[in-house]
C-alpha cells in the first residue's frame, strides 16, 4: 500500500467524524469538538484545519480518480 492510499484512507475518516460532528451539532445543538477542546481555542480551530485540509484532499483525489483516461489513438500500420 502506497502512502497516499493512508493518506486517502486517514482522510476519509477525519472527513468523517467533522461531518457526524457537524450532525449532532444540528440535531442536537452540541459540539463535540468544543466540548472536548473548549470553544474558540487554538486546538480546536487546529482540528478545524485539519478536517478542512482533509476535505480538500478528498475533493483533488476524487477529481483525479473521475477524471476521464485520454483516448488511446488507434495504431497506423
Amino acid at each position: 500500500m502506497a502512502w497516499y492510499d493512508t493518506l486517502y484512507w486517514i482522510c476519509l475518516a477525519l472527513v468523517i467524524i467533522g461531518g457526524l460532528n457537524w450532525l449532532i451539532i444540528g440535531l442536537f445543538s452540541y459540539n463535540v469538538v468544543a466540548a472536548i477542546l473548549g470553544t474558540a481555542t487554538l486546538a480546536s480551530a487546529v482540528v478545524y484545519v485539519i478536517v478542512g485540509l482533509a476535505a480538500l484532499y478528498l475533493i483533488f483525489a476524487a477529481a483525479i480518480r473521475l477524471r476521464p483516461a485520454a483516448p488511446i489513438a488507434p495504431r497506423v500500420p
